[in-house]
């Protein structure tokens, strides 16, 4: 090291590396602004990180104490006798142990050791008061492993202006990204490892718009898309020129369900006879092609005014939930979307809920829906999902039996998704035995 001494003999940095430092420090300080709007990451990484981290590591103490997370040394009336006997000061109570603050893209996480007797929800219930003291705009607990808890936080909200970038290309088999998740990853859907969808929205929630993103996004891809929407086709038509199948009205829904029932029984055989357990056993050159089969309002097929329409509805959901029990072997994928779905509706409706395990809930209009979205998968996914604003479109909670994440679809408009429709319109199979005549 290059040291210098003083009349003292103390050794001092030479008077040019302390102008060098100061130098760099000023420059950091006057490009922050510029590096943080056209760089945030560099911005993050080289002076965000760096502050949040010192200000963790300086309120970690009081923090724990001021939430009741800190346990004293000794026993109550320990400390007492002690003050009383000489004066001393009482001891510094416990406080979890920490493990080092990391940087993420967007924040930061670190791990955190629970004393005894502590429980992850105990540090869940701090989170408020971690995201105040770290001035950060949220922080997500959750269990890392027993005795352990991770703590993750978002310097800011990633889901304001999410940046996904476009897929090229058919991608990954039935994986799409359709946005981008809180944590600041993409959000992708993944039929292949949760194969069934509920959806659910009120209107300008932004539930069509994430339909758009994944129409978009299977569109390139070898898929067969089917369908079924009720209010005459309004929102699904978009598509019509991709789509193998569409069915306007529940008298046509209730024949594209029973057909695409029998297809599903037809593949079954053929893996019967190949002696496979689902298509994905079968030679590229005999495997049938995917079908996912998009249900746009669901509500439109269990509201009855009649007998007949009765029969029709019973008709349509024991066809939905044959095909959520048998479709995922056998390459035939649902997601189901409504902006209000409840039990109310019918008993067919929460079997069928009970047979979609991945879960989308934007802000919905009345709280019934989003329990019968997220209620039974995860307590925290149903808070969060209720505390969305009208002014976060787009914006959804997600659950699966993964756990839950706060989202935000990738903006596809209208017009986009009527090009791309008809820009892969030569990619739609040909089913014939999904024909469905109008009534």
């Amino acid at each position: 090291m290059i040291l210098a001494s003083d009349s003292s003999g103390r050794e001092t940095w030479p008077s040019w590396v302390l102008l060098v430092a100061t130098v760099l420090v000023s420059g950091l300080f006057i490009t922050g602004p510029v590096l943080r709007r056209r760089y945030p990451l560099a911005w993050w990484l080289i002076l965000g990180f760096p502050a949040t981290a010192l200000r963790v590591t300086y309120t970690w103490r009081a923090l724990m104490a001021g939430c009741g997370l800190a346990v004293s040394r000794r026993p109550a009336l320990t400390v007492v006798s002690g003050l009383i006997g000489n004066g001393a000061p009482p001891p510094q109570p416990r406080v979890p142990r920490r493990g080092l603050v990391r940087p993420t893209a967007g924040g930061f996480w670190l791990l955190v050791r629970l004393l005894p007797g502590q429980v992850p929800e105990d540090f869940v219930k701090a989170a408020p008061a971690m995201a105040e003291d770290w001035q950060v705009h949220a922080v997500r607990v959750t269990s890392w492993k027993p005795g352990i808890v991770r703590v993750a936080a978002s310097v800011s909200d990633p889901l304001a202006a999410p940046r996904v970038p476009k897929q090229r290309g058919p991608g990954r088999l039935l994986c799409v990204a359709v946005g981008a998740l809180e944590t600041g990853a993409a959000w992708v859907v993944d039929l292949r490892r949760v194969p069934h969808w509920l959806i659910v929205g009120a209107t300008r929630s932004g539930k069509s718009t994430l339909i758009n993103a994944l129409v978009a996004g299977l569109a390139p891809q070898p898929v067969a898309l089917v369908g079924i929407d009720c209010k005459g086709g309004m929102e699904l038509s978009l598509y019509e020129p991709r789509l193998s199948a569409l069915a306007t009205n529940r008298g046509q829904a209730v024949r594209l369900l029973t057909a695409l029932v029998d297809l599903t029984l037809d593949r079954m055989t053929v893996c019967r006879a190949a002696r496979v357990r689902n298509i994905w056993g079968l030679p590229d050159k005999q495997r049938p092609v995917p079908v996912v089969v998009i249900v746009d309002e669901l509500a439109e097929l269990f509201l009855v005014a009649s007998r007949n329409e009765k029969d029709e509805a019973q008709a349509a959901g024991t066809a939905l939930i044959r095909l959520a029990q048998l479709g995922a072997a056998l390459g035939v994928f649902l997601v189901v979307a409504g902006q209000r779905v409840g039990s109310d509706l019918g008993p067919g409706v929460t079997a069928l809920r009970a047979q979609l395990g991945g879960r989308v809930c934007h802000r919905v209009a009345d709280p019934g829906t989003a329990e019968m979205a997220l209620g039974d998968l995860n307590p925290d996914a149903l808070k969060a999902a209720q505390a969305i604003t009208p002014e976060q479109s787009g914006t959804a909670v997600l659950a699966s039996g993964d756990g839950w994440e706060r989202a935000r679809s990738h903006l596809i408009t209208e017009v986009e998704a009527e090009a791309v429709a008809a820009e892969y319109a030569h990619l739609t199979p040909v089913l014939s035995e999904l024909h469905v005549e109008a009534r």
